[in-house]
């Protein structure tokens, strides 16, 4: 697994557990509380995919996933012209967080690379930190906008209202996002959209993923990304909550400013 030439070279390799190792749960349980990810390798079937799963998480099923829980991410043929179903073909694929339009998304999500794309399909993750940051060095009036309660609808008719950014009564801020054609916005915050993706933009590293190798992210923290790819690309995601108590989102300290805590505090 390497990063592109964006981003530090170190990138993956800081985030790296040898899942081999002893007490390798534990230590992912650990870099997921201080950083959020964590980056794996050598998970090249199925089983291996669901057992390394069912270590850290209670995996929750997704409307798409498959009776063991793992949903199979391919181009499908069928489901990519589908509003909120571009992951299923072979398209770019924006910045978001998994189940944006529930109340209560999934703490975490695996995935893994069974076969990778002949051309394309990088993975682009960004630190919600780091997206956050950079809002207040640079436009923080969108950052406080995108902290506002009930400033966007995500999903279809069940879908839920919510914001970009969650600041708890504790402190800690989780991120909720999807900006696909289930992605309403109040006109209070469509003018800062376009500063939102410039921060998303900046913060984004670039993962190439062999088979066996992927990543392990803390939902409520980290947005993903996908660039359009040729080829029989073929993943396995897994979504769950934590099955050791973990923190969630991140704490502000280092951001530099304090944003108001949300009102409803619903991520």
């Amino acid at each position: 697994m390497h990063t592109a030439t964006t981003g530090p070279a170190t990138f993956i390799e800081s985030e790296h557990i040898d899942i081999r190792a002893r007490h390798a749960v534990d230590a992912c349980v650990a870099r997921l509380h201080e950083t959020g990810l964590v980056t794996v390798a050598g998970l090249m079937g199925r089983s291996s995919v669901f057992d390394f799963a069912n270590q850290l998480m209670h995996i929750t099923p997704h409307p798409h996933s498959d009776p063991d829980g793992l949903t199979t991410i391919q181009d499908t043929g069928r489901h990519a012209h589908r509003a909120g179903l571009a992951g299923l073909g072979r398209g770019d694929l924006e910045a978001h967080t998994e189940r944006a339009g529930v109340p209560n998304p999934p703490r975490m999500m695996l995935f893994v690379c069974m076969r990778p794309a002949a051309e394309g399909g990088d993975v682009l993750l960004a630190d919600g930190r780091d997206v956050l940051a950079s809002l207040i060095a640079e436009a923080r009036e969108a950052a406080v906008m995108l902290a506002k309660a009930r400033t966007a609808y995500f999903g279809a008719g069940t879908g839920h209202p919510s914001q970009v950014f969650t600041v708890r009564g504790d402190g800690r801020i989780l991120v909720r996002l999807r900006q696909d054609g289930l992605a309403r916005w109040s006109p209070i915050v469509h003018p800062h959209l376009p500063a939102l993706r410039r921060a998303i933009a900046n913060s984004q590293r670039r993962l190439r993923l062999g088979p066996g190798q992927g990543y392990l992210l803390d939902n409520h923290r980290w947005l993903h990304a996908r660039s359009r790819f040729t080829g029989h690309r073929l993943c396995l995601r897994a979504l769950g909550e934590p099955s050791v108590p973990t923190p969630t989102g991140f704490a502000p300290d280092s951001l530099g400013a304090r944003l108001p805590t949300t009102l409803d505090a619903t991520c």
